[in-house]
């Protein structure tokens, strides 16, 4: 079993330099900043939110994400992090979740056990989905429709049907037509939006968010008093949130969905809406080696600890505080650090030197650690929160 797992609360107290390396450290104050910002700009917006809870998997940040209930909506990616949440529902804080992945079998039989405690809305991009649907109501019984959204793609090419698609006007006459579904609105994620690198170009995303959902919304049918929700929404362009100042016809009920806001990492840095200090995740690591006539050392933070994604910043993973050093190559569980200013290994780092880590992508970093050491300004361990692992 996993130290941390075991031995977690015992370092409640004690200084961030005592923690096992690697470990993940997230600092309260930032994480609270972070998720109070996008609260406050929905607010004034006067618009709906949905969190989405795939970065830091754990009651205590998707309680933060809603604001104790100011908000009573989820994402989630996986099942494990809808069965994690259900203690929200029962303090009343939490009633209905987004099961983000276009839907397939065998997920259905989980997300119908679910359903008994709250809400519970499928993603649908394909009239395959619909087959599936109507099959497992033939054969569970259920005669009650699913509510769905419609996956729709704004240029991310991950999931979902472009607006011009006219598998998209026949999904949705489907869907219509369909008694195993029942149509909640129109949903899109503008990855893509990571590579925004100014203010200026991440609005323009948000814009083509928007006017990609307003329009496919136009394909639905829509009589007397029902609404159609449309969702937008990803990290960098929720951070533009507050320039959304659109008119939407009136049937329609405007939500924006974002995960990794409260976390950030380097990704979200290159946006340049993003600054390094309001990145609250840390991997605290230790130098094990240093070599002088490469000018590289090595630390105990690899693949496995941060993984392999990259952005516009080089390498792996920056290393706190000393700017230009980064971690350059990795294998499972070996980082190595390097430069390409002047600066001398041997005068910058040693052997058994505590190290810290920004990492390159949040969501996927996080996922690698069975505890996450929640510190305060000073740097001092206050909580240990552990989050929700697998599928």
């Amino acid at each position: 079993m996993d130290f941390s797992l075991q031995n977690h609360q015992s370092f409640i107290g004690r200084p961030a330099k005592d923690l096992p390396t690697p470990s993940l450290v997230l600092s309260k104050p930032i994480l609270e900043k972070n998720t109070q910002q996008l609260l406050e700009d929905v607010k004034n917006l006067g618009i709906a939110f949905r969190p989405h809870v795939k970065t830091l998997k754990s009651l205590e940040v998707t309680r933060m994400m809603l604001g104790n209930g100011q908000h009573r909506k989820i994402v989630a990616s996986t099942l494990c992090e809808i069965r994690g949440a259900i203690p929200l529902v029962n303090e009343g804080i939490l009633d209905e979740c987004l099961y983000g992945l276009p839907i397939y079998p065998s997920a259905l039989p989980a997300l119908t056990e679910l359903s008994q405690s709250l809400k519970i809305l499928l993603m649908v991009d394909n009239e395959a989905h619909i087959d599936i649907l109507e099959s497992y109501a033939t054969t569970s019984g259920i005669t009650m429709p699913w509510p769905v959204f419609i996956k729709v793609d704004v240029g991310s090419h991950r999931a979902g049907l472009e607006t011009s698609s006219g598998a998209l006007r026949a999904l949705v006459k489907r869907a219509e037509g369909s008694t195993a579904v029942e149509v909640e609105g129109f949903y899109c994620h503008a990855g893509h939006s990571y590579a925004a690198r100014s203010v200026e170009e991440a609005r323009a995303v948000l814009k083509a968010e928007l006017d990609g959902v307003v329009a496919a919304s136009g394909l639905l049918d829509v009589e007397g008093e029902r609404k159609v929700v449309v969702s937008i929404g990803s990290t960098p362009t929720a951070h533009v949130v507050s320039a959304l100042r659109a008119c939407l016809p009136g049937h329609l009920v405007l939500e924006v969905h974002a995960g990794n806001y409260p976390a950030n990492d380097l990704q979200q840095v290159c946006t340049g809406l993003v600054h390094e200090s309001q990145q609250a995740v840390r991997i605290a690591a230790e130098v094990c080696s240093v070599y002088p006539g490469r000018n590289e050392a090595l630390v105990n933070a690899g693949t496995v600890a941060l993984s392999k994604e990259t952005s516009a910043l080089p390498g792996f993973g920056d290393v706190a505080g000393s700017p230009h050093w980064s971690v350059v190559r990795m294998s499972q569980e070996h980082g190595i650090l390097g430069t390409a200013g002047d600066e001398r290994v041997e005068e910058k780092f040693r052997v058994g030197q505590r190290v810290y880590l920004y990492c390159q992508h949040a969501c996927i970093t996080a996922a690698q650690y069975h505890v996450y050491y929640v510190v305060d300004e000073e740097d001092v361990v206050r909580e240990t929160w552990v989050p929700w692992k697998g599928w």
